[in-house]
């Protein structure tokens, strides 16, 4: 495919990606005004404020500053006049860097990757200068250069991963079949390191999640009595209680974050020195918004056993690995497995799914308000630590088994019952009996 034609692709499909973000805020927006105002919609007061959202779900902070006469009409403090909002609604995020990365894969398929990506990335740029520049607002400000960067970083980063992953597999006859290829002169038992060491940390990250994520719906039936109460106390008519679920589906990525933080162990503050952890929770008077009603109220010793779902997400991952290995090693005709790869293997596999736990809670972390909340969700560094050292104990189990034992492991997986040698046994005592009776 010619190169101009690739850029205009890419230029088209990260033009669509902002279009369908303003448009997801816009739509909202407009309604509430519509059935609240009961009139026609402001486009100089939706611009701003579905720009500013916008920006927030692309991690941009924004810098709030409310009227005084505002301060005395709701009871607010002085000091709540002026803070900083930056704990990002993550489903933005999660949605753009999905549709970012199938463009990235696009681009590949073109024959032409660089170019897709570099024409995606200044598309981006362009679309959120524009967006800055027409979206002048004085209650909420933020800084130019942040305006820029990180909606074109959220959407660059995963639309070149897109590209180089789908290259590593597939070829590029460029740069990635170039390393692949210095990759693949390593000796045996280290030739396909590089990519079971980043299948096996995405296998444990991507467990880690999926663990968090059902702790979040099992929240629900357990906890809706909360959730419930607190919807009756924000006294909303039907249009306020959709506009409000849709927010909190938006922050709902969020609190999977703070689940994984939770369950890891070191979980999560929601404001300046609280903590929510298995062992014990230690809260301050919460905002009134119903998601926040799936928050445990206490915690118990009995909690503490949530740390084995990322040593379960290890041991899976380093089972599925150790698979790969030995279907490696057959490959190359080598009849033993090489302990020293395998151990690395582990430790790089938990790195990996320690490294993607911190960014996940550095992601998941901000300003939710003034005061207390100023301090919001999972410290990177404690969640990178705890995750990685499980995620290795998981994975060290199955990577360094020995092969007697994982392979009784695989069997009773697969539920195996190992019959055949069971029927030459038995057919050779028969033939013994059949010979005495002779």
């Amino acid at each position: 495919m010619h190169r101009l034609l690739v850029a205009l692709l890419a230029a088209l499909d990260a033009a669509v990606s902002a279009i369908v973000g303003w448009a997801a805020v816009l739509a909202p927006l407009t309604l509430m005004w519509v059935f609240a105002f009961g009139g026609l919609a402001d486009w100089s007061a939706l611009w701003p404020s579905t720009v500013r959202i916008w920006q927030l779900g692309n991690f941009v902070p924004l810098g709030l500053t409310l009227d005084g006469e505002f301060l005395v009409q709701t009871g607010l403090p002085e000091e709540a006049g002026s803070f900083v909002l930056s704990l990002a609604p993550l489903a933005f995020g999660v949605l753009i860097a999905a549709f970012a990365a199938r463009s990235g894969r696009r681009a590949l398929r073109s024959g032409k990757w660089a170019t897709g990506v570099a024409a995606g990335t200044v598309a981006t740029a362009l679309a959120a200068l524009i967006a800055n520049v027409t979206s002048g607002n004085p209650v909420a400000s933020v800084d130019a250069w942040r305006a820029i960067l990180m909606p074109t970083l959220v959407y660059a980063v995963p639309m070149l991963i897109g590209a180089v992953t789908g290259a590593w597999s597939e070829g590029d006859d460029g740069i990635v079949d170039r390393i692949h290829d210095a990759a693949d002169r390593l000796p045996a038992g280290w030739r396909e390191f590089p990519a079971l060491m980043v299948r096996g940390g995405g296998m444990a990250l991507a467990g880690v999640v999926g663990f968090a994520a059902l702790a979040i719906a099992t929240a629900v039936p357990l906890r809706g009595g909360s959730v419930i109460a607190l919807y009756e106390t924000t006294q909303v008519d039907l249009t306020g209680a959709l506009l409000l679920t849709l927010a909190q589906f938006a922050y709902l990525p969020t609190m999977i974050g703070w689940a994984m933080a939770w369950m890891a162990g070191p979980g999560f503050a929601f404001g300046a020195g609280t903590g929510v952890t298995p062992a014990a929770t230690q809260l301050g008077v919460l905002p009134g918004v119903p998601l926040l009603g799936l928050i445990p109220e206490q915690g118990s010793p009995l909690l503490l056993l949530s740390v084995l779902a990322p040593v379960v997400a290890g041991a899976i991952a380093g089972w599925g690995i150790r698979i790969a290995f030995r279907a490696e090693a057959r490959a190359e005709r080598v009849d033993h497995e090489p302990t020293v790869p395998r151990a690395v293997l582990a430790v790089g596999i938990a790195v990996i799914a320690g490294a993607g736990a911190a960014l996940i809670a550095a992601l998941t972390s901000g300003s939710l308000g003034p005061g207390r909340l100023a301090v919001t969700g999972p410290d990177a560094g404690a969640i990178a630590l705890a995750v990685g050292l499980e995620v290795l104990v998981g994975a060290a189990i199955l990577l360094l088994a020995p092969r007697s034992y994982e392979r009784r492991l695989g069997e009773w997986v697969r539920g195996d019952e190992d019959d055949e040698p069971r029927a030459d046994e038995n057919s050779g005592d028969r033939r013994d009996i059949a010979a005495s009776l002779d």
